[in-house]
């Protein structure tokens, strides 16, 4: 009678989830697509807002701020990095102590405090004719001011960006076989809705910052971030929560924390018999030996010892964890490219031909609509002709596993620099056909449509890569630290962004700067942005090898015994 009594228990509701008033959770009543479209268009929303931001910032930077395009794309850079990798951070707070929807509900406020103070800075900043800053005493207190709202909105980010896909992603049941295939398309769809906000930030955003002024062009991202945050609140009902901790020995760092502290511990204890060996389905913890010493308990054990005690569950995640190392330093190979869009992409942009009609110019900026075009374009081919034609023959419900994905991405990421290199190196012979190496402020005369592959190439490979790596970090790490494997995935571009910036300082510093042959010049027409893509792409090239060796032994972590 108990086993009947349970089965229709467990076929309607979701045992591991709360619904919001605490209660187990309804499978009919909550999560699935109708909450995850909520909370995907909370991400549209936020995106929007960031990217009103960051797609036009170095603009911003080398315009109102007069900065140079090295100083101002470092500076681009090391936001992007940071506010990349704050989000580690956010998500320990929220795994560890406060949970997924309070840390999206205070990070949300703190982003809103953060726009609303760059709009103020906006209009605050003294700006002349020809579009530079006024040397006056307070510019230095607006640039601080400037500087402090654009890492406060980082620091929102930090809790806002890990924990929504994470929330999202929550809404489905990964024991339920419908459940499960329905959340790997589900960062399919995340990824092409994201995109769309980013794309409308792109063509609306970027034209009213520089065809009415940069204080509107901010004001209007903090008002969808507002939006964003009422939208959250309104679909709360719909979601599936993730039941509460109260026992401080479940915590996720307590007892993945144990682990290697148990195992440091007993590192001079020879290996003796354990579960992990008596066990057959544990022999993927066989190449992590030390690991395995954490389930030895020395013969002057104490009471605290064995209260403190390692289960196999526990070193399996712990060797999950250590195992993710490997290829999330590898994917800084992606990182780099990825992280010239925003910054040299846009200033190659604005010294070529940019008129669609007669006295009509698009900004540089926009063109970075077409990664968005691409990703929109593309997720569907891939979620619903290439995935079920792969499924039919690798009989993986993903089509191909995460890993061959994520290396696709990085193979057409190197060819994108490839194909960036060559379009340069034509821009900088035009310019010196027709002797405007000295003339920065004239019009190379060349169609920014050049520009369209390398902006395509990496939109296709964003599909194939960021996708992949956020599925990829959210299935790999224990259920609880789910926040924490899309930082992961997050601080790989954060680092990525720091990387690109040191790597851009240190050739401008070795190049002589502005006064000498600097890679970056400010006149784009005597820099070499060309050499830069080149190497790019070397570095990019070298990734994806260690990546494939390391792909090959990874051995991916099992989930309820699968």
């Amino acid at each position: 009678m108990a086993t009947t009594a349970e089965t229709p228990l467990l076929e309607e509701h979701v045992m591991d989830a709360v619904d919001h008033d605490g209660l187990v959770a309804d499978r009919s009543n909550t999560g699935r697509w109708t909450a995850a479209w909520f909370i995907i268009g909370v991400e549209v929303a936020e995106r929007f807002a960031y990217y009103g931001i960051a797609s036009n910032l170095i603009s911003y930077l080398t315009g109102p701020l007069g900065q140079s395009t090295a100083v101002a794309a470092a500076n681009v850079n090391a936001w992007t990095g940071i506010s990349s990798l704050l989000p580690v951070l956010g998500a320990f707070v929220a795994d560890a102590f406060l949970g997924r929807y309070r840390t999206i509900i205070i990070a949300s406020l703190i982003y809103v405090l953060g726009m609303a103070l760059l709009t103020l800075s906006a209009l605050l900043v003294p700006i002349s004719e020809n579009k530079e800053v006024v040397s006056a005493s307070p510019s230095s207190l607006l640039n601080v001011l400037f500087f402090f709202s654009l890492y406060l909105v980082a620091i929102g980010q930090s809790g806002h960006k890990p924990c929504v896909q994470a929330f999202g992603a929550d809404q489905f049941d990964e024991k339920d076989p419908r459940e499960q295939r329905d959340r790997s398309s589900f960062f399919n769809w995340w990824y092409l809705s994201m995109s769309a906000g980013i794309c409308l930030a792109i063509v609306v955003v970027v034209y009213i910052q520089e065809a009415v002024g940069w204080a509107l062009g901010f004001g209007i991202p903090c008002v969808f971030m507002v939006i964003s945050l009422v939208l959250f609140v309104v679909g709360r009902r719909s979601y599936r929560y993730s039941k509460s901790r109260h026992e401080k020995e479940n915590n996720p760092f307590t007892r993945i924390g144990r682990v290697f502290f148990r195992a440091f511990k007993n590192r001079r204890l020879s290996q003796v018999q354990t579960e992990l060996e008596e066990n057959p389905s544990h022999g993927s913890l066989e190449k992590l030996r030390f690991l395995r010493k954490a389930l030895l308990t020395p013969h002057a054990s104490t009471e605290d010892d064995n209260v403190c005690s390692v289960s196999v569950g526990d070193v399996e995640d712990a060797t999950a964890l250590v195992r993710l190392m490997p290829v999330w330093l590898t994917t800084l190979g992606y990182a780099l490219p990825y992280a010239q869009y925003m910054t040299f992409f846009t200033k190659q942009g604005a010294t070529l031909e940019r008129a669609i009609f007669p006295g009509v110019k698009i900004p540089s900026a926009s063109l970075q609509v077409l990664i968005g075009i691409a990703i929109v374009l593309f997720v569907p081919i891939y979620d619903r002709v290439l995935v079920p034609f792969a499924r039919s023959i690798t009989k993986d419900p993903c089509g191909i596993t995460t890993l061959k994905r994520i290396g696709a991405g990085m193979v057409l990421a190197t060819f994108t620099m490839v194909v960036a290199a060559l379009v340069e190196s034509k821009r900088i012979q035009t310019a010196k056909e027709y002797g405007l190496i000295d003339q920065p402020g004239t019009t190379v005369p060349m169609s920014i449509w050049w520009l369209v592959p390398q902006y395509l190439m990496l939109g296709l490979a964003d599909v194939l890569t960021l996708v992949g790596m956020q599925e990829f970090f959210y299935s790999q790490v224990p259920p609880e630290l789910r926040s924490i494997g899309l930082a992961l995935y997050l601080s790989a571009l954060g680092v990525g962004s720091l990387l690109s910036s040191l790597l851009v300082s240190v050739i401008d510093l070795v190049t002589g700067g502005d006064a000498g042959n600097s890679w970056f010049n400010s006149n784009l027409n005597k820099a070499h942005l060309d050499y830069f893509y080149w190497l790019l792409a070397v570095i990019s090239a070298l990734g994806f090898s260690v990546f494939l060796f390391v792909s090959k032994s990874y051995v991916y972590r099992r989930v309820d015994g699968v």
